[in-house]
């Protein structure tokens, strides 16, 4: 139990200063507010006079300032004072929500944390991700001690400039999406391929590569952190990643609620000992079992007078579905109470109801014979553990100092053990011995011998003995006892001092000696000895037991009894304080010496029968004697401190709030989505998915609140796309999960087993459906930015499959592939205009709009262009051409259309070039060798076109190489003299061929031809160096490719 000392009395101070903030508008109107917490760091008496200055008044200041008329002071008192209503009427709610989460928390037996969830990865935010970039750059700088070669650091260099700097990233982080497996999993995909193309290396296989790449990328990424610390923090937050205490759970939601620690702490420990205390005892297991069986009593008679009277029945798509409706109500109680029957109580009998059964519900539910569910004496068999401790021995003087005494003990029917040996000076043991017993009353002899001196003595002299009758109740601490001495024994004052412990089982609920009278049982006003035994979940007997005997004598099934506090009852004598438990046809009437035992005995017996009526102890008691006593006692109310303090707060109102009573659909709404904020927020990449913890406190609500599946999961599928929409990054996976379960639901399939669908479902279900085909089509169309690099890996898959289901007009007919190809084809096509959009604004081609720019200048731009637009080509294949393999046909035309976006502005800078420059030749070949590489695009529309284009030029070209090399051969040879030589080549002329320039050309694949090596004269060898031969490789390489 939480210690309420320091923190309650801080709250206390808290409310009282809220009180007086909020006494000053209390004027208003007369209304009477109730003390509210701040919202948004603004104090909740907002209603403060307002200032009798006015920032537009006169520089001098000297006038007298304006004051605001009585109608816009009253419209602003106004405003205050019901923002202020709001606001406590939000903190009432959300108080009495935290309540029926606590309960949940308390005694969940509906519900486990799972184990078997995904972990979540840590997630990284801007300040994480700024950091990484400062490490990789530092590594690029050469400023860590990160040995690598040239390989490494051009890998890691790409991934730099690709991956860490991307805006796509950026908005990754932003939506919550990017953990640090995330970064880990691309860098690996892009050195995979650099790897791969290297050469084989003897002795190093290209799998050690890999790994020695991976190794360094995680220290880079890690920077100079300790691994260990990390490691032990990963080992932390994945252990509270999968399971949670209470506390643990208690603290999550208060954050998630707003609830403030003080609140909890009067929740928790409110009138622990009142006469609240029956209803939120959260750390006593019989009172939550008791409460649950109240609860669930309760949604049977709201089932059963919906069913008798009709009425508030929801609006179902038929009519036929309101008595299916009623019996789904039952249906779902008889399962709770199926599921509470489940759970464990503790040892003793093996009884077990046939069926289930409460008394005044008989009618729901077919019970067959009366007698099957009758107890039986043997049903409520009770097991106890005893340790008697043996310390000393008191008032032994008749003996020697040096004669041998010990003791023995037994419970009366057991075996019997024995202490050690010891000298009559100083009989001190501390012995302890253990016992099992059937009996609520056992019988422990302890007996004092001391050794027979007497050589034809057989036995050992007993010198005294005591029997004792513990109960678990009797003081567990040692005492003095005094022994009954044998004959022939001088000492007549032996005490012994020992220690009796007696455990309680768990099935038993509470014992003591009580008076008692009954029409049926207990015919006769008698003090008896009483223990409330639990059987099962729903079954509790009253039993009063003899010493010494194991089964009772007489026993009253609790089934249908309502007990209450009563007056003394004349013409009985014996006990001091009443109370009775009634049922049609017989009345039981008890009495106990003193007021709190018979509070704890009307609380233990409150929880057993499971009735709707709550007793109350009277503040007072006058309690006679049975002697019929003048003199009258007042016992005062006892411990009174969590009571007064729930009822100064105003706590007792959640604490006493029938369940019943509240729609907790809605409850419920508010609840998950507020814990969906909560798990957005918190440290993890979760993409949607609750955490564990979470996961389980909302399934025993859903479970034990009557929250209908299909709402539930609407509700969610709602708050989902809302945060979709906002830019957060969720699991498609989870929308299809939520989508399936609503749509199997809407179309009568019973997902749950619930067959009634209202009208609200339908509706809200048909907005889900818009809602989330719009949204996945906006995914679909921004795929790049949507997925960047792939991540979450598997998304887009997930989000084309979830389309695809979102499409469908029920749940067994699929939707015709032509329409889905269709559907997602227009989607493509507008990500082409999307991406090629963006691509020429991270160009910044938009600036040279309206400027004089000069065609150098747009043919450079261009070539940057075209590399962007072969980088984004490339990165659709690598990271989405997977997700797209149904629809690959599609990809192509979206390459395609993306291509062709670009090919108008080619076509516009190509246009402007001068007409006798060769500058645009790198624009071909660049495109070129990426669309012959690329098996889809070679040849296609935009290749076509760019060959179509740049043939007039290519033609130009080859015919002014013809013509020049042509000429130049021509007046070589008129120049030439055939006299023979020792070297023919020394005296031929020197001829300067004008050829056209081009660029520099590095043509791949092409064989030239080569000249023979006769000879070689002056003119060949001036020329050949410096214009013929790239002017040779580009008329072949052209030459070749529009054959």
């Amino acid at each position: 139990m939480l210690d309420p000392s320091s923190s309650e009395e801080e709250g206390d101070e808290i409310l009282e200063v809220k009180r007086k903030e909020v006494a000053a508008p209390k004027s208003v109107g007369g209304a009477r507010l109730s003390p509210g917490r701040p919202s948004d760091g603004h104090a909740v008496g907002g209603l403060q006079p307002r200032a009798r200055g006015s920032a537009s008044g006169s520089s001098g200041g000297g006038g007298r300032p304006s004051s605001p008329s009585p109608s816009e002071g009253s419209d602003k008192e106004k405003e205050d004072l019901g923002k202020m209503q709001r606001e406590e009427a939000e903190r009432k709610k959300r108080l009495q929500l935290y309540v029926f989460v606590m309960r949940c928390i308390a005694y969940p037996f509906n519900a486990k944390q799972p184990t078997d969830m995904a972990r979540r990865q840590q997630k990284i935010n801007k300040q994480h991700l700024q950091t990484v970039k400062d490490r990789f750059q530092a590594f690029l700088n050469g400023e860590t001690q990160i040995v690598a070669d040239e390989a490494f650091i051009n890998a890691v260099q790409s991934y730099y400039e690709i991956f860490l700097k991307s805006d796509r990233v950026s908005r990754m982080v932003q939506s919550g999406g990017c953990s640090a497996s995330d970064s880990r999993e691309v860098f690996k995909k892009h050195i995979e391929k650099r790897v791969r193309s290297l050469p084989e290396i003897d002795g190093l296989s290209k799998e050690t590569v890999l790994s020695s790449w991976i190794a360094k990328f995680d220290t880079i990424y890690r920077g100079e952190e300790d691994p260990r610390k990390h490691q032990q923090r990963m080992t932390a937050t994945a252990a509270s990643e999968l399971i949670l205490s209470k506390d643990q759970l208690y603290e999550m939601f208060q954050q998630i609620l707003g609830i403030k620690k003080f609140e909890h702490q009067l929740l928790y420990n409110a009138c622990q000992l009142g006469m609240w205390s029956v209803f939120l005892q959260l750390d006593n297991p019989d009172e939550q079992a008791a409460q649950i069986r109240r609860e669930l009593d309760g949604r049977l008679q709201m089932a059963d007078q919906i069913a008798r009277h009709g009425g508030r029945f929801p609006r179902f798509a038929s009519r036929e579905m309101e008595p299916m409706f009623i019996e789904e109500l039952r249906s779902s109680v008889n399962l709770l109470m199926a599921n509470l029957e489940s759970m464990p109580v503790s040892k003793g009998g093996e009884f077990k109801l046939q069926k289930l059964k409460r008394g005044h519900n008989a009618s729901i539910m077919d019970m067959g014979q009366e007698d099957e569910n009758t107890l039986s004496k043997s049903d409520v068999v009770l097991s106890f553990t005893l340790e008697v401790v043996i310390v000393e021995v008191q008032g032994l003087r008749s003996l020697t100092p040096n004669r041998i005494v010990y003791c023995t003990m037994e419970v009366e029917g057991g075996h019997k053990l024995q202490t050690d040996q010891a000298e009559a000076s100083k009989p001190i043991w501390g012995t302890q011995g253990d016992f099992t017993t059937t009996q609520p009353l056992p019988a422990v002899k302890v007996k004092l011998f001391t050794e027979s001196t007497g050589v034809l003595a057989l036995e050992d002299k007993e010198l005294g003995k005591v029997v004792l009758h513990p109960t678990p109740n009797s003081p567990k601490q040692s005492e003095l006892h005094k022994m009954t001495v044998s004959k022939g024994c001088p000492d007549n004052d032996l005490r012994i001092k020992l220690a009796i412990r007696m455990d309680k089982p768990q099935n038993m609920k509470h014992c003591g000696y009580l008076w008692a009278i009954g029409k049926i049982l207990w015919k006769r006003w008698k003090k008896r000895y009483f223990v409330l035994v639990q059987v099962s979940q729903y079954t509790f007997a009253m039993c009063s037991y003899r010493e010494k005997k194991a089964e009772p004598v007489e026993l009253l099934q609790l089934d249908g009894y309502t007990v209450d506090y009563t007056d003394p009852q004349p013409g009985l004598d014996g006990g001091r304080t009443f109370f009775n438990a009634v049922k049609e046809g017989d009345t039981v009437i008890f009495a106990s010496d003193d007021e709190q035992d018979r509070i704890l005995w009307v609380q233990a017996m409150y929880r057993a029968t499971g009735q709707s009526h709550k007793p109350v102890p009277p503040t007072q008691v006058q309690k006679l004697n049975s002697k019929g006593s003048t003199a009258p006692q007042l016992d005062a109310p006892i411990s009174q401190f969590y009571a007064d303090r729930a009822q100064k707060h105003g706590m007792d109102e959640f604490i006493s709030a029938n369940p019943c009573n509240f729609d907790h659909g809605l409850l419920f709404e508010l609840v998950q989505r507020l814990t969906l904020d909560h798990r957005l927020n918190d440290s993890y990449s979760c993409l949607g998915w609750f955490s564990p913890g979470q996961v389980f406190v909302l399934d025993e609500y859903c479970a034990r609140y009557g929250v209908r599946g299909c709402h539930r999961h609407l509700c969610y599928l709602s708050d989902l796309l809302e945060r979709a929409e906002n830019g957060a990054m969720i699991d498609p996976t989870l929308l299809h999960y939520s989508f399936a379960f609503c749509a199997s639901h809407a179309h009568g399939n019973r997902p749950d087993g619930i067959g009634t669908v209202t009208e609200e479902e339908k509706e809200h279900f048909e907005e889900i459906k818009q809602r989330l085909r719009g949204l996945l089509e906006n995914q679909i169309t921004h795929f790049r930015y949507c997925f960047p690099f792939g991540r979450p890996e598997g998304a887009l898959k997930a989000t084309l499959s979830l389309f695809e289901r979102v499409l469908m007009k029920d749940i067994v007919t699929p939707v015709p592939q032509e329409e889905v190809k269709a559907v997602i084809h227009e989607c493509l096509e507008q990500a082409a205009l999307v991406n090629y959009q963006r691509l020429s604004e991270y160009a910044k081609l938009e600036e040279n709009v309206g400027r004089l720019v000069t065609p150098a200048k747009k043919l450079e731009d261009n070539i940057r262009l075209a590399e962007l637009v072969i980088e984004v080509l490339q990165q659709n294949e690598e990271h989405h051409a997977e997700a797209f393999a149904w629809w690959s046909d599609l990809m192509v035309e979206h390459a395609e259309t993306f291509l062709c976006l670009y090919s108008a502005d080619m076509d516009a800078t190509l246009e402007v070039q001068p007409p006798d420059s060769w500058d645009s030749f790198p624009v071909f070949q660049l495109l070129n060798d990426f669309m012959r590489m690329d098996y889809n695009l070679c040849n296609g529309k935009f290749h076509r076109h760019l060959q179509d284009l740049y043939a007039p030029l290519v033609v130009r070209y080859v015919d002014l190489m013809e013509s020049s090399i042509a000429q130049s051969i021509h007046r070589g040879f008129q120049r030439e003299s055939w006299e023979p030589f020792k070297s023919i080549t020394s005296n031929l002329p020197n001829v300067n061929l004008q050829m056209p320039k081009v660029p520099n050309l590095t043509v791949q694949g092409v064989n030239l031809l080569q000249m023979p090596n006769l000879f070689r004269t002056d003119w060949m060898t001036a020329n050949s160096d410096s214009e013929c031969v790239p002017a040779l490789c580009c008329l072949r390489h052209a030459h070749t490719l529009l054959a």
